[in-house]
């Protein structure tokens, strides 16, 4: 068991945990949920031993647990799946599994790799991975790769007694359905073995995963309930302190587009990617895509941003032929292009608000002798009063902003780019229910004020609820093109159909 007491952790004048107190059983998931900003990472992070608190106490089977290191924790037996993968491509699977454990596998002053494959084959199977431990990792998929990360959690039992913790960070925030049921299977497995943390901003797996949940507010713990016993709403009115939204899309604001064509593709392809593609985006309208992956609708919204080249067809900008040869010209064009992975290619993390959304058009800022920042902050304070985003200041680093403020920053660098047409490729991932809404509400004021959007969203449900039209692909070609009118929108299964 593991108890936590009082825990408090602060930085400077910001307190991000509050007297926490919590307890993890042996052999239970524990769901750990609560808006961005409400402290679940820096809890985490605690546990895993990357931070130290500033006071309280944790204790690990009745012994004092204070950990500085990563390393430490390992060797107390808590692990943590980062969301954002640690696995170093470069190397095999095996070496991956045991890095900083090949002491126990050398002899003689040489590695015997024999051995290390042999422990990596049992620890794979114990995660349902039945593949060569000496293969790169680069070689396996994301979902096969969060397995391997699993696993090299599960390796601390070799050297650890008593039962495991591992923390789980957004293990299901990419993959596929099918992908998070075998990883919800595998954990179900393991609860023998070991006990979970598991963090999602996606409310209806805590409750099918979790065997109690335990909700943070403003760095407190405001609620532990059993999770059979509670429901999403429920989560989402002790979370947010405000009931769900009972049109949580909006769909009575989402209103007719114009006629005019913003955006168009006629035989578009790219070959190994996507054939023939024909595509026309309205003013005004929110064109959602769906697809599994490999479905080769991220290789086609990145063709509209000048990433992907195609080798046939064409493209179309307010009617007139364009060649897009590098994101650079499409940003000159007006297109925006919100990313997946926003913290790699949305935003500089290192870099104030400020400096951020004026990226994409330094000129608006430029003087003669360089950039003018009181201009750059002016402009920035405006976004952040428009946008609502929650900050302390313009020059905050974006690093230090939670994820829905993050992605609102890099929508403010693109509406001052001047962007028209808007790309928007998962804007809502690894962002909670209550900046969700907000999502939602800003794409159909943009909506409302002629702005074309295409929309590759996080579930089915999401692009059925926002989109006024949806493409179906599947293995590079539009299978179905589904009208989404309020009042008359489509079933997930009416998608799926044409998906699979």
């Amino acid at each position: 068991m593991l108890t936590i007491s009082g825990l408090t952790k602060s930085f400077g004048s910001v307190h991000a945990l509050k007297g926490v107190d919590l307890e993890i059983h042996p052999g239970e998931v524990v769901g750990l949920v609560g808006e961005n900003g409400a402290g679940k990472s820096t809890l985490m992070r605690i546990l895993a031993g990357t931070q130290r608190p500033s006071a309280g106490t944790i204790t690990r089977n009745g012994k004092p647990f204070a950990v500085n290191s990563p390393q430490q924790a390992n060797e107390q037996g808590v692990a943590m799946v980062f969301q954002e993968q640690s696995l170093l491509l470069n190397l095999s699977i095996a070496q991956n599994i045991f890095l900083g454990q090949e002491q126990r596998f050398i002899r003689f002053g040489l590695v015997n790799w024999r051995k290390m494959n042999e422990a990596a084959v049992r620890h794979l199977k114990q995660v349902g991975i039945r593949t060569d431990p000496a293969s790169l990792a680069g070689d396996l998929s994301f979902a096969e790769r969060q397995m391997v990360e699993l696993a090299k959690a599960l390796s601390l039992a070799d050297r650890v007694d008593g039962d495991l913790i591992i923390l789980l960070d957004e293990p299901t925030s990419v993959l596929e359905q099918s992908e998070i049921d075998i990883l919800f299977e595998r954990v179900r497995a393991l609860k023998s073995r070991a006990s979970f943390v598991f963090v999602s901003h996606r409310l209806d797996e805590v409750l099918e995963i979790s065997d109690r949940i335990y909700v943070m507010k403003d760095g407190q713990g405001v609620a532990t309930m059993d999770a059979q016993g509670v429901n999403g709403a429920d989560l989402h009115r002790i979370m947010v302190g405000r009931e769900m939204h009972t049109e949580y899309y909006l769909e009575s604001e989402q209103t007719e587009p114009s006629t005019q064509i913003a955006l168009e593709a006629r035989n578009l392809s790219c070959a190994g990617k996507y054939n023939n593609i024909d595509l026309a985006l309205r003013e005004g309208e929110i064109l959602g895509i769906a697809g599994v992956i490999g479905s080769g609708r991220e290789e086609l919204i990145r063709s509209f941003f000048g990433f992907e080249t195609p080798t046939s067809g064409e493209m179309f900008l307010n009617g007139k032929a364009v060649k897009l040869a590098n994101p650079t010209e499409a940003v000159a064009r007006g297109i925006g292009y919100i990313p997946s992975e926003r913290r790699l290619e949305g935003l500089v993390m290192m870099m104030p608000i400020s400096s951020n959304i004026t990226l994409a058009r330094l000129d608006v800022v430029e003087g003669p002798v360089g950039i003018q920042h009181h201009r750059e902050t002016a402009l920035a304070e405006d976004w952040i009063k428009k946008l609502s985003i929650r900050t302390p200041g313009p020059h905050a680093l974006c690093q230090a902003l939670s994820g829905g403020n993050q992605q609102k920053v890099v929508l403010a660098k693109w509406l001052t780019a001047g962007s028209r047409i808007l790309i928007l490729d998962h804007p809502t991932r690894g962002v909670d229910v209550g900046a969700k809404e907000e999502i939602f509400r800003l794409m159909r004021q943009l909506s409302r004020e002629g702005y074309a959007i295409i929309l590759i969203a996080d579930t089915l449900e999401e692009t059925i609820g926002l989109s006024h039209n949806i493409l179906v692909m599947r293995d590079g070609e539009v299978t179905a093109r589904i009208p989404a009118p309020t009042g008359a929108k489509p079933s997930q299964v009416q998608l799926v159909e044409h998906m699979v």
